[in-house]
């Protein structure tokens, strides 16, 4: 899939030049084996800025663009980033009850825009998901998410197990969807500080995150057919999250 004009640049220089004007990259693809002064003082510039690049081969920067690319493309947000170690301590000190969802390794930008527009609907305080591996922050993801994705903050994380570790020192349960689980979503308490815990389309959750999660959960399934989409499945989740919520403020 090629991604629309207007989401990314590409060229050493024009790259350089986002980078040192502030503009919020999503993605950087360099091709493999590049070399040369200019990217050498790219390589300085994206370490400064803690942009991790993914070293491709050119086939694949040549389906980004036809045209003379030498070797980069980056992906441009209109989303900010931010680091769940400085928004955490922040919704804590707000009196809030941390609301928070994880998105490991998703891909489908429909997907990820659906899940972020339902997402703000029930409340989420942050949306986490990898600096690698996730689906792009881009022009189809702000339509599908109706916008939404300018009203919640994304945080962007290196290493999500590590992040699952730091939400529980910090007092985060961390709930992690999978249908080979035992307990079903409604025996859980999502009262509490809490985090949901979505997987890949195909893969589901990695094992290491499944392995840090507090808990395994699961939709009920009646019928022949043994999965829901993710974006289904999590806005199910995130409802029944949302109702637990409201019945204990006895609004329902």
């Amino acid at each position: 899939m090629t991604e629309k004009k207007e989401d990314f640049v590409f060229g050493l220089r024009p790259v350089i030049e986002a980078i040192e004007a502030g503009k919020t990259i999503d993605k950087v693809f360099i091709q493999n084996g590049l070399q040369g002064s200019i990217y050498a003082d790219l390589k300085v510039l994206l370490a400064k800025n803690k942009l991790r690049p993914n070293y491709v081969p050119i086939e694949k920067l040549n389906r980004f663009t036809r045209k003379n690319h030498q070797g980069i493309v980056a992906f441009i947000s209109d989303i900010p980033f931010y680091k769940i170690e400085d928004l955490l301590p922040q919704l804590f000190e707000e009196g809030k009850t941390p609301f928070l969802l994880m998105l490991d390794r998703l891909t489908d930008v429909r997907n990820f825009g659906a899940i972020c527009r339902t997402a703000e609907c029930v409340g989420i305080d942050a949306v986490i998901i990898p600096e690698k591996g996730a689906a792009p922050i881009n022009s189809d993801a702000i339509k599908t998410s109706a916008g939404a994705l300018y009203n919640i903050k994304i945080c962007k994380e290196k290493n999500l197990a590590h992040t699952v570790d730091f939400l529980q020192q910090s007092g985060v349960q961390v709930f992690a969807s999978t249908e080979k689980a035992q307990k079903l979503i409604y025996e859980l308490d999502f009262t509490e500080p809490c985090a949901i815990v979505m997987g890949n389309e195909e893969t589901g959750i990695s094992k290491e995150v499944m392995h840090h999660s507090d808990e395994k959960m699961k939709l009920p399934i009646e019928g022949k057919t043994l999965s829901l989409n993710v974006s289904v499945a999590c806005g199910a989740i995130m409802y029944e999250a949302m109702r637990q919520k409201l019945n204990k403020n006895n609004i329902v």
